[in-house]
């Protein structure tokens, strides 16, 4: 009997010993849980927690309702979370090079396999103390989507003069440098009250989503071509990802790099899915075509590494690394 009950305590030390070696990471997101985006980050959180069970685990502390959206990047940063999953965008003035992803032509897969996200994630922890996790929901670009019919010049190219265009950071160098377009900037969860009064009638949008968001409501027309690239990231503190065991960072990593992969899978599935349900119930598409398209691509894409360059060049840190980026995250053969 005296065995037995040295045994069973033993049992429980061990027991115990394991619960509390348990790491535990608090998480919020951008955007709210309705969200296409947001059930995607959910995903791989439960990923976490089957695949980490008794050595890692991710407790969501909630979206925009818990922590605003703009201010999720420096919580993470100070350490009032551990973990957010938010657009790079919405910390563009601590590190412009997020600006690589949004111009990307490449999947996170391929960027993962060239030294991409390497690069990125040693850009964040220098300029942020952030580990950059990884790039979910990738492969998914943005159109510009209108109330009433755009208007085409006579060379093709679209003319938004008139427009009430809502803007944010991720395409504001194009529309109003090469657009020239007059922006309002409204967070995502006010665009559906700014459509329904008037105050705007055009956005910029990703190919996903929209339906989610019901702005569908009042948005009839998408404009081809498509352009930039999602740039949802998963960014956690670094001196609280250098405080979990080996285990649990190989476990966050492991699972990280497969749901780029999965999610990048599944969302262009999605696309197909939406894209079929809002022309069903009536979206019309305008297409610029030609050397319109062309100019329309391209100006998307310098206006905004121009921005980012002028902005790496105003850091301490300087704009060492615009040509690498450009060179990991953009395949010219596709243009």
């Amino acid at each position: 009997m005296k065995h037995t009950f040295i045994g069973a305590i033993l049992a429980s030390t061990a027991l115990t010993s394991t619960a509390m070696a348990q790491d535990t990471l608090t998480a919020v997101h951008a955007f709210p849980e309705s969200l296409i985006y947001t059930k995607s980050f959910l995903e791989f959180v439960e990923k976490v927690n089957t695949a980490g069970e008794g050595v890692i685990q991710i407790e969501v502390r909630g979206g925009p309702e818990a922590i605003g959206m703009f201010q999720q990047p420096d919580a993470v940063r100070s350490g009032v979370v551990d973990m957010v999953y938010t657009p790079g965008s919405f910390y563009a003035g601590a590190l412009p090079e997020k600006d690589a992803l949004v111009t990307s032509n490449l999947t996170a897969v391929e960027t993962r396999e060239n030294g991409g996200l390497e690069l990125i994630d040693q850009i964040h922890q220098e300029k942020m103390g952030v580990k950059y996790l990884g790039w979910f929901d990738s492969g998914v670009c943005y159109n510009l989507w209108t109330r009433n019919e755009p208007t085409l010049d006579d060379g093709g190219n679209l003319d938004v003069s008139g427009l009430k265009l809502r803007g944010n950071a991720v395409y504001n160098a194009f529309f109003t440098d090469y657009l020239g377009a007059q922006v309002i900037d409204l967070p995502t969860t006010e665009v559906y009250s700014a459509l329904e009064r008037g105050i705007v009638d055009a956005t910029g949008w990703t190919q996903i989503g929209l339906i989610d968001l019901k702005w569908n409501e009042f948005l009839n027309y998408r404009i081809e071509p498509c352009f930039f690239s999602t740039d949802l990231g998963t960014i956690v503190n670094l001196e609280k990802w250098n405080s979990l065991s080996e285990e649990a960072r190989t476990i966050l990593q492991d699972v990280a790099i497969q749901h780029e992969q999965d999610s990048a899978a599944k969302l262009g599935a999605v696309r197909d899915e939406d894209f079929a349900k809002l022309e069903e119930a009536g979206m019309q598409i305008i297409t610029l075509e030609g050397e319109a398209a062309e100019a329309y691509l391209g100006a998307a894409t310098q206006s905004t590494w121009d921005r980012m360059k002028s902005l790496m060049a105003e850091s301490p840190q300087g704009d060492a690394n615009y040509d690498q980026l450009i060179e990991l995250f953009y395949d010219k053969s596709k243009m």
